[in-house]
Order: structure tokens, then sequence, then C-alpha cells
């Protein structure tokens, strides 16, 4: 008998999180606006404070039950979870206008008309709306994410099963000069490419590495590039004071670090300086990759390695990070602004 496939799960928004509960208080908040800008309406500002206040306190409550409820609500699949939550929606909703209709009753406020079963079945089907289309949005959302994550990661797992034939046969031709001439430089540059090729073939699943494990994978590619092109490759790093236990994605700034060497360090006759530059700006992590212009005609990039790094940010930090690239004076930059306080992420 074959087995059973695992259904398939769809991630539920972070109702802990302030974006979702923003969210829910401001489909609320909208509602009872159109609702009192309505041309029929005959309640003034004290029915639309009312009505802003109970929104409040009942976002606040939904958003709470879908916390604590959210865990349990996961393991269901496929659309499940998106059902669990709207009959959540519901019941809290059914409870809270009952306790707020039952209080108004009891405390002589007035401040709600109409019978109470009235006032819970026209809060109920609104909630049922409102929440059907909320759940749909973030429903759509998620299977959007989910396309953007199987691209980021064939786009990273296409990254690691690359290293550059022309920089793997002269990694290997410096090796061979290395064996009769200097016998413990080959074992070290051996070693070196040890570790790139772990980096780039045998992680690819991985989590997060560490900004600290990134730059020693670049020292290690910078210590057979000097072996190759000697004295006409210089590094400047001035990377104190940053935090080195930072998650950041594997093979984020090696690729980055290679480009600097392929168009600005290799065409040059009297080589240059490549500096690695870290600093925090407030809640902000700046790396800079600089390399010196080139004279000579090179043989031009696509751009991948850039592009790819820039969508690998932009998916692992979302918004408030950006990659920036260009000629400074001189020489062509490229900067990392990540957040300091990342959000939590399971893609590398």
């Amino acid at each position: 008998m074959s087995a059973q496939p695992a259904r398939p799960t769809t991630p539920l928004p972070d109702f802990c999180r302030l974006p979702a509960v923003a969210a829910l208080f401001a489909v609320g908040a909208l509602t009872v606006t159109l609702m009192w800008l309505a041309p029929d309406n005959t309640r003034g500002w004290r029915g639309y404070s009312v009505g802003m206040l109970f929104v409040t306190w009942l976002s606040m409550l939904i958003a709470l039950a879908l916390c604590y409820a959210r865990p349990w609500l996961q393991r269901l699949g496929g659309w499940m979870p998106y059902a669990g939550v709207w009959l959540l929606i519901e019941l809290v909703v059914a409870l809270a206008s009952a306790l707020a209709r039952w209080m108004d009753l009891a405390l002589q406020l007035s401040l709600v008309h109409g019978a109470p079963a009235a006032f819970v079945r026209d809060n109920l089907l609104i909630a049922a709306l409102l929440g059907a289309a909320m759940l749909r949005y973030f429903y759509v959302l998620a299977q959007w994410q989910a396309r953007l994550a199987a691209v980021a990661h064939a786009q990273v797992d296409a990254l690691q099963a690359r290293i550059r034939p022309h920089f793997l046969f002269n990694s290997m031709n410096t090796v061979a000069a290395l064996v009769r001439v200097d016998p413990a430089a080959a074992e070290r540059t051996i070693e070196d490419l040890c570790e790139l090729f772990r980096a780039a073939l045998g992680q690819s699943g991985s989590r997060d590495g560490t900004l600290g494990e990134e730059l020693a994978l670049v020292e290690r590619y910078l210590a057979i590039e000097q072996l190759r092109l000697g004295e006409r490759l210089r590094v400047r790093r001035e990377l104190d004071g940053l935090p080195m236990d930072y998650p950041l994605p594997r093979l984020l700034l090696q690729p980055l670090v290679e480009n600097a060497v392929r168009h600005g360090i290799q065409p040059r006759r009297e080589g240059g300086e490549i500096v690695l530059r870290g600093a925090v700006d407030g809640r902000v992590l700046l790396i800079d990759i600089s390399n010196p212009l080139s004279n000579a005609p090179t043989t031009p990039g696509h751009g991948h390695g850039l592009t790819n790094v820039r969508q690998r940010v932009a998916y692992r930090y979302g918004a408030r990070a950006a990659v920036d690239a260009g000629p400074d004076a001189d020489r062509f930059v490229v900067r990392l602004r990540l957040p300091l306080d990342p959000p939590p992420g399971e893609f590398a």
C-alpha cells in the first residue's frame, strides 16, 4: 500500500505581529468611516467615536485570539487554516457584540440602538464579509510569497551549484605550481577550495549563515586569488565593530567580491585595491565592496550575480533593505543596506 502524500500547508499571517494587527484595525476603521459617511446616516461624531472605540476593542480581541490559536490552525492542510480563522473571527465578534450590547443595557448608556439580536446579527454579517475578503487577500499574498520563495531558492541553487570554470582552473593550476615549490601553500589552497565548494554545493537547502561565516568564506576566496594575482591584488578591510552573528544568506558577499576581482583587478596590469568596509548606522548595517574602475576593455558580464543578490536581499529582509551599485569617482561601489533587526526567516 503506497503512502499518502503529506498535505501541503499554507502559511497563515503572524497575527502576533504589528502588520496583521494593523490590517485588522484598518479594515474595521475604514468600515466604520464608510458607514458614517453614508447619505442616510443619522449618527454624529458621538456615534462615530463609539463605533471606532468598538472596532479598536474588537480588533484587539480578534488579534489576541488568532495569535494564540495560530499554532493549532497552522497544523491544518490546504485552505483549512483560513476557514478556521474565519470561524474564530465570527465567534469572537458574536461574543464581543453580545457582551457590548449587554453592558450598554446594564449601564443604560444608550450607545447601541436596536434589538440585541439584530445588533449581533448585523455585526456577524459585516464580519463575515470583511473577514472573507481580508482572508482572501492574505491567501493570495501567501501564494505569491511561496512562488517568490521557490524562484529565489532556484536562483540560489543555481548560484551555489556553479563555480566559475576559469576560477576553478586557475586555482587548480596554482595548486599544481605550488605542489613542488611550496607544499604548505598548496595544502592551504586546497583547504580553501574545499570550503568554497562546501558552501557552493553542499548547503543549498540550509538556513541563514552569519556575517562572520560569510566573511571567513570571502577570506578563503581572496587567499586563493592572492596566490594567483600576487601583488596585483591588494585588500583593505575596515570591518571592525560589525555584529558577526548577524543572520546573512550564504554566498551573498562572495559573488560580489568575485566580481570586484574579475572586473576591477584582473584586467589591470598594475592591479588595484579592493576595499571591504562595514559600519552600523543607527538601525542599519552598511557593507561596501569597492574596486577600481578598469581603463582596459573587459568582458562584460550579464549582471546575473548582482541581480541575484538584489532579489535575495529583498526577499530575506524586505523593503527596508537595499543594494546600490554604481561608479563613485574612480571606483565601482556596491553597497548593501540591511536592517539591524532583520525579520525571522528560513531562507538562505
